[in-house]
């Protein structure tokens, strides 16, 4: 049997029941119904978004933790931190209603997030190696594009999705081999709904 990281977080990670032979969890439970929550009502471009997706961070990240996977579960605090961040911005002439316009990226924005993101991946690799933290080639670069995803979504930009999707993808396989099956089919399903994401916004007018 493993021994976990931090055992007063067992209940919250422990199997609670199986769903076709997959264990699920609490956490896994609970983070599903808020992560599907939160990125419904990014679809819609609510700015209901930003408070669901603190409580999702919170949730996720302790699930992360327990499961060692370190860059994931610090990825959860920042999130949290930058979803107040966009919550105010949206609330304060970003965007709040949706049907606010949205706005475009440039190609120098793009280049800018891709070299940070580039950048960044071989320090977290280092520091979650340090820690023999679980995949962290992976979890490096999951971590890094969520964070320049997360920044487009602040700025209410439209391609937020195209990072989101390209996240997902290579999300999905990583929380299955780490026994996470019930989040890895919920990131199939964001796959699915940011797609649509992507399609919804491209209908709202550009802003300005």
């Amino acid at each position: 049997m493993e021994v976990t990281l931090f055992p007063w977080l067992d209940p919250l990670t422990a199997p609670l029941l199986f769903a076709l032979g997959m264990p699920l969890s609490a956490g896994d439970l609970f983070g599903f119904a808020t992560g599907l929550l939160c990125v419904g009502l990014t679809v819609r471009a609510s700015i209901w978004n930003f408070p669901v997706g603190i409580v999702n961070g919170v949730a996720l990240g302790l699930v992360f933790l327990q499961t060692r996977l370190f860059a994931d579960a610090s990825l959860q605090v920042l999130f949290i931190l930058l979803s107040v961040h966009g919550w105010w911005l949206w609330a304060n002439g970003q965007g709040g209603k949706p049907d606010d316009p949205v706005g475009r990226t440039s190609p120098r924005h793009h280049a800018m997030l891709a070299v940070a993101v580039i950048a960044t991946v071989p320090v977290l690799w280092w520091g979650l190696t340090q820690v023999k933290g679980a995949s962290p080639w992976i979890d490096s670069a999951i971590t890094a594009g969520s964070v320049a995803a997360q920044v487009l979504l602040n700025q209410r930009k439209l391609e937020t999705w195209a990072w989101w999707i390209a996240i997902d993808v290579v999300s999905i396989p990583l929380y299955w081999s780490r026994g996470l099956p019930l989040i890895a089919v919920l990131y199939i399903v964001f796959l699915l709904m940011c797609v649509q994401g992507w399609r919804s916004w491209r209908a709202l007018p550009v802003a300005a």
